[in-house]
Order: structure tokens, then C-alpha cells, then sequence
């Protein structure tokens, strides 16, 4: 059968650590992409996604659909020549902030006045 139908790719991190590289049939779903994400995702990392809904896939600028597939995600710059890896950048919401930052930011803004505008 050979490697026909297969993707290599490796998932990037915001802090430059990759996941990966995998190969993946070209019928594998992103959903499946992003889970294999979390299950593999490094234990010495904060925050760590913990749904598929918290992490995009972007790849050639754009955002990959959970429910297409590899194939399907036309914007996946697969990579013709064997042993090439494909990336894939993996982006995550910006973490939680504590309940008090929280709250300071629920309060409505203060209006600005300068010195002239008083006087």
C-alpha cells in the first residue's frame, strides 16, 4: 500500500514547541487533529487545552474546519516529496484571568478628563 494517502504533519506551538511529527490519513478530521493535540499536548506546559473548542488549527493562513477532513482542508499545504513534514500552528484563547482582574474589568470604564476640560 505504501505511504499514498498519508500526511506527515507536526503541530507548532505559540511557544515554538512542536507535537510531532505523525502520520495521518488524509481522511483524518480535524476534531481528530485537535484531540490527538490535547492527548499528546507536552506535561510540562500551563494550560493546556482541555476541549477541541478551545484550540484552532491554522494552517496557510487559514483556519482549519473541525468537521472537514485532511483533504478536504484545501488550505493544508501538503508537502509532495517524501519524508517533508507539514506544519500546522496550534493557538490557544489567551488563559483565564483571576476573578479580581475580572471583576475590575466588568465595572464600567471611568470617563476621561483632562486638565483643560475641568478647568
Amino acid at each position: 500500500m505504501g505511504d499514498e494517502g498519508w500526511i506527515e504533519l507536526k503541530f507548532r506551538l505559540a511557544d515554538g514547541t512542536d507535537i510531532g511529527p505523525s502520520k495521518y490519513s488524509q481522511f483524518t478530521t480535524v476534531a481528530s487533529l485537535k484531540e490527538n493535540i490535547i492527548a499528546q499536548w507536552p506535561k510540562d506546559k500551563e494550560n493546556g487545552p482541555k476541549m477541541i473548542n478551545e484550540i484552532k488549527l491554522i494552517n496557510g493562513g487559514k483556519i482549519l474546519e473541525n468537521n472537514t477532513t485532511i483533504s478536504e482542508a484545501r488550505s493544508i499545504q501538503i508537502c509532495e516529496h517524501p519524508g517533508m513534514v507539514t506544519t500546522v500552528h496550534v493557538v490557544l484563547p489567551p488563559p483565564i484571568i483571576g476573578r479580581r482582574d475580572e471583576k475590575l474589568q466588568n465595572e464600567p470604564p471611568v470617563k476621561n478628563s483632562c486638565v483643560c476640560c475641568i478647568l
